[in-house]
């Protein structure tokens, strides 16, 4: 029988990587909120992969208190990650989503989704089962552009969708001045956070072409007003200047 994989955060994104994995043989170990992660990891001190699901909040508190014997098999999948977040980890595998799984429907493809790591190759045979491309990435390089673009992605429909409302399409159609005034204080935002430097357009044009994928997805989430003010609460810690995110929260108001 394959090594086990874990699963923390059995939520609806979890749950189509526990159907991914079960489909290639692995058995699958829950953890959830009322789990006790050191009782999982005494029948499993070795599993093949630990895939953390849970949401952006939910992170650091669960590597927190991750067992020992994890450390070194995890898989991350939040949304809004940067290398600074899992750096001191010692071996992470990266996968940025780009489908989406909402309750009562199944999962819905945007576009191939790119994952770099030790287990990179293991995520694409396990997400392959259910038709769900996976793009195994060469270098931490490719992975920090594809987690900025993600971010870029999120934040700008976010904020931007607070403004203007509708969908992705709509957006970039009707409201093009507005996303890309965001979009280059978001890009200003993920330079600030990394201290890299990227190629403003090629973001965006990976950024449109994700549109592209999905044009009817809607803007803006529940998260949308978080997401704004956690933006703008790193853009004063570290100087940066967020005029277009700023008149939208006084606005929002």
């Amino acid at each position: 029988m394959k090594q086990p994989v874990v699963l923390i955060g059995v939520g609806e994104m979890g749950g189509v990587f526990a159907r991914g994995f079960l489909r290639l043989g692995h058995p699958v170990y829950p953890v959830t909120r009322q789990t006790d992660p050191q009782a999982v990891a005494e029948v499993a001190p070795a599993p093949e992969a630990v895939i953390v699901a849970v949401g952006e909040k939910d992170l650091q508190p669960v590597l927190e208190n991750l067992p020992e014997a994890w450390r070194n098999r995890l898989v991350l999948l939040q949304n809004e990650l940067l290398p600074a977040d899992f750096a001191h980890l010692p071996d992470v595998t990266v996968i940025s989503v780009w489908f989406e799984k909402k309750p009562g429907m199944d999962f819905k493809v945007i576009q191939p989704s790119p994952a770099f790591g030790s287990r990179a190759t293991l995520l694409a045979e396990a997400l392959g089962t259910l038709g769900i491309a996976v793009r195994v990435l060469e270098n931490e390089q490719q992975l920090l552009f594809e987690l900025v673009l993600k971010n870029l992605y999120i934040l700008t429909t976010n904020i931007a969708g607070l403004e203007a409302g509708g969908t992705v399409g709509e957006l970039w159609r009707d409201h093009r001045e507005l996303a890309r005034s965001v979009a280059e204080e978001v890009i200003a935002l993920q330079e600030a956070l990394t201290g890299e430097r990227f190629d403003h357009q090629a973001l965006i044009d990976a950024m449109v072409t994700a549109f592209e994928g999905d044009p009817r997805h809607k803007c803006m989430g529940r998260s949308a007003p978080a997401r704004l003010e956690r933006a703008l609460a790193h853009g004063r810690e570290l100087g940066v200047d967020l005029p277009t995110l700023s008149r939208i929260a006084s606005e929002a108001h």
